[in-house]
């Protein structure tokens, strides 16, 4: 069967069946639209089946031809990740989903040292609390909060992050104890796995009512206590920007016990790990962390 049907024939189809048209197709494909129809035509006789519905200039796919499309859609997304993943010429296109907050406070501002050391990279970012699933191939990788799901995944812990009280320095100098706290307007993050009542039962001590200002973000948290609106209970490495300039401090440094936990993790298709540019990017997202503690103050 295969000795009877040639790649320009698939390539012509798998464009006019994405476009919804032999016209676009043939724009696509720098051909003539006679060209792409006669290519098809050729293919639909050598299979025996119809692949389209033609209905004037527009056309629509048979059931044959969606079951055909279905393995020519993955056949092609497979050929172009071989390509790829031994391709060193020209611009290389990296896709990157990451949890919103870790991409606002941490991933973006360092990205710029990426770009600069793999000049021959285009990266794009999007952000979202939903899971890449991979099924659709829009991303290379994802930076996940909290557990992950689904399977064929490969996974890979980022450090230990360290969850402690934060808020601006004038706001520090009236806490001086963990008991301070009960007192103080409390900022909280809904969608965090670690909350003020886990942290007040680290310190043994019971949590007050929930009150006072709540996000569903951290970096929406992060900057409330910035802006000198409470105190919030965040990760010193999503924070680590605005601790360095002193915007942020921990008030209970040395003074309270900290909560540590994996909070993000790298996640990506097995079949990616071998791709150079994906294995450029985990290599230097995993070199990028240095351990900071931040035992004082100001």
């Amino acid at each position: 069967m295969l000795a009877h049907v040639s790649l320009p024939a698939v390539r012509a189809f798998e464009a006019a069946a994405r476009r919804g048209s032999f016209r676009a197709a043939a724009a696509e494909l720098n051909l003539s639209p006679s060209a792409v129809s006669h290519a098809i035509v050729k293919l639909e006789k050598a299979l025996g089946v119809a692949l389209f519905e033609r209905n004037g200039r527009s056309v629509a796919l048979t059931i044959n031809g969606e079951t055909l499309m279905h393995h020519v859609r993955n056949a092609f997304d497979e050929l172009r990740r071989g390509l790829e993943s031994i391709s060193a010429q020209g611009p290389q296109l990296l896709r990157v989903h990451s949890a919103p907050s870790f991409a606002a406070a941490w991933l973006t501002p360092r990205l710029p040292v990426f770009l600069a050391q793999h000049p021959g990279i285009e990266l794009r970012l999007a952000a979202g609390t939903d899971y890449t699933r991979f099924t659709s191939d829009d991303f290379d990788v994802d930076i996940v909060y909290g557990p992950v799901r689904g399977d064929g995944l490969a996974t890979i812990d980022l450090p230990q992050e360290t969850v402690t009280p934060l808020c601006t320095p004038a706001l520090a100098d009236t806490i001086a104890t963990p008991a301070d706290l009960l007192r103080a307007n409390l900022i909280h993050s809904d969608n965090k796995q670690v909350r003020w009542n886990h942290w007040f039962q680290v310190n043994g001590m019971s949590a007050p009512a929930p009150q006072g200002i709540r996000f569903d973000r951290s970096f929406l948290a992060l900057a409330a206590a910035s802006d000198g609106l409470g105190v919030a209970l965040e990760s010193t490495m999503l924070a680590e920007r605005e601790i360095l300039a002193g915007r942020r401090v921990a008030p209970l440094a040395g003074l309270a016990r900290d909560v540590r936990y994996v909070g993000h993790r790298i996640v990506l298709p097995s079949f990616n790990q071998q791709r150079r540019i994906v294995r450029s990017f985990v290599e230097w997202l995993q070199g990028s962390f240095e351990v900071k503690d931040f035992e004082t103050k100001t």
